[in-house]
């Protein structure tokens, strides 16, 4: 399965190690942001959601008119659009891009940043309307026909949609690291998220995933993205000291309020930042290059998992994940833009030769 590369689009210079106050959108600086991952051959570009910041839809939007390749992962909570409203606008975009779509369900990990929009679901039933809005999604793409539905947490008669996405379809993601989250993903995605544990825990994970998707029956697996963010230098001695520069500014900045997790902040409710908090009392560096303590720093506020070196040690940890499974690899960091360009020019082309030599060398043997 060929691997691809996915970024995180921010519509703002704001960044974890120099954040503004409230930033306005900068449509120069995101135009230029997004034609420099489609510049240097990412695949994909997240569009993130929070209760607190832009439309998704509306930045995917821009990105999409200003690029040529990528595609862009819109993240979506099901609480927030009805899915016959999202059914039209996914492949509306869809249509108007070629095809450069894939949605990422969030079920919602924590209560009081659910409740801002009203959701007062229990993780449980989150993860089950998530499910049913994906069946009516798909339907929805799918069915020339008008259709009833009557399920637990929608309700509707004689829909009819004729927005058909470029493909007959849109690709769907889900992220989690629960039992339900594996569960639902294992059965639905095409796509599913996971943020960057060890080599170990990883390998765990995408075994119960695909354990899930045979359960449902399911003769295909899910892809498997991996989330991580490195800090990269010329060598690794010099990424190391960039790694303790970039921990002293989150800590700083946490602590004058300027980051997503206040210093008082209660333990993450979340299972996956809970997990990414336990393995950190583990020690600070995990296999080649896992690095911790952006994750203490941050109270696991997300993805947070650094990883650590030069480009070659960079690459070769990425490709150790490549060879447990996962075919979608997520890279953002701390200083979004200027990373990103380090990322294209110096650590997507050894990742992408290593992946070469794997093939040859299958070839080879064949």
């Amino acid at each position: 399965m060929t691997t691809e590369f996915i970024s995180v689009t921010f519509p703002t210079p704001s960044t974890d190690l120099a954040p503004l106050t409230e930033p306005k959108i900068d449509p120069a600086f995101l135009m230029r942001y997004a034609r420099t991952l489609d510049d240097y051959g990412f695949d994909y570009t997240l569009i993130p959601y929070h209760s607190s910041s832009f439309d998704p839809f509306t930045i995917g939007a821009t990105v999409l008119a200003n690029t040529k390749n990528i595609k862009i992962i819109v993240a979506l909570r099901p609480n927030t659009v009805y899915p016959t409203v999202a059914a039209k606008s996914l492949a509306t975009l869809d249509q108007l891009s070629g095809g450069r779509v894939v949605v990422h369900f969030i079920a919602g990990g924590d209560p009081a940043e659910q409740a801002r929009e009203g959701d007062f679901l229990d993780k449980e039933e989150r993860y089950e309307r998530t499910a049913e809005y994906i069946r009516i999604l798909r339907r929805a793409w799918e069915s020339s026909e008008p259709f009833d539905h009557d399920g637990k947490y929608y309700q509707f008669k004689d829909f009819s949609n004729k927005v058909r996405p470029t493909n007959g379809t849109i690709p769907v993601s889900i992220g989690g690291s629960s039992d339900a989250a594996y569960r639902v993903g294992g059965e639905l995605a095409d796509i599913f998220g996971l943020w960057g544990e060890p080599l170990k825990e990883t390998r765990e994970q995408i075994a119960k995933i695909n354990a899930a998707a045979e359960q449902a029956g399911r003769k295909d697996r899910p892809r498997i993205w991996v989330t991580f963010r490195p800090i990269v230098a010329e060598t690794d001695e010099l990424a190391w000291k960039k790694a303790h520069k970039t921990l002293d500014l989150l800590t700083e900045n946490r602590s004058k309020g300027l980051a997503r997790a206040p210093v008082n902040a209660a333990p993450p409710l979340n299972v996956g930042s809970q997990r990414l908090l336990d393995i950190a009392k583990r020690g600070d560096v995990q296999d080649r290059a896992l690095w911790y303590p952006t994750v203490t720093a941050t109270n696991a506020s997300g993805a947070s998992t650094a990883l650590v070196g030069s480009p070659e040690t960079i690459a070769a940890s990425l490709l150790d994940y490549v060879d447990l499974g996962a075919s979608l690899i997520s890279i953002r960091g701390y200083d979004n833009y200027n990373d990103a360009v380090d990322y294209g020019r110096y650590v997507l082309p050894l990742v992408r030769a290593g992946l070469a030599e794997r093939e040859a060398a299958k070839k080879a043997v064949a």
